[in-house]
């Protein structure tokens, strides 16, 4: 098993409800998450595929929760955390994947982890940047494959 997420075309988001969850802070590398997310719906055909902002990371996981308790299929949270001068970097980035995880198997509803914590500026461009490796696209398909396959096995 590779660590490749599925080829678009073979996704199917018919019928799925989906919300799409974008931090505003760190807006340039959230836009080109945001980017990749939607072009997977896209291509896969989500029936409802809706947006929403957060202010921050910290704040994506409260956000996640209600999104899953109105009734979506799928949250995809996306955000970037980059280091700074202080140690906020790693508090955010560690309580904001645990509350993201948290919300996951609270509602049982799939919260795709498209949150950057990186050292370097450079590599939040790079994995917010078009094309192959963008991890908001790679994020909308784990949440689209994770949705689909959760409907197949039954109810919560």
């Amino acid at each position: 098993m590779g660590t490749e997420p599925a080829p678009q075309h073979q996704i199917d988001g018919s019928g799925l409800r989906v919300a799409i969850l974008r931090s505003e802070f760190n807006g340039e590398i959230t836009a080109g998450l945001l980017d990749g997310a939607r072009e997977v719906c896209r291509r896969a055909g989500v029936t409802v595929c809706d947006e929403f902002d957060a202010p921050g990371a910290f704040e994506l996981p409260l956000f996640a929760q209600r999104l899953a308790a109105a009734g979506y299929d799928a949250v995809i949270a996306l955000g970037a955390v980059i280091e700074g001068e202080t140690d906020h970097y790693e508090h955010v980035a560690h309580t904001a994947s645990e509350g993201l995880m948290r919300v996951m198997l609270d509602t049982g509803v799939p919260v795709a982890f498209g949150l950057l914590t990186v050292r370097d500026p450079a590599h939040a461009r790079a994995r917010s940047a078009p094309g192959p490796g963008n991890k908001g696209a790679e994020a909308a398909a784990a949440a689209l494959i994770s949705a689909r396959a959760l409907k197949v096995i039954g109810p919560r």
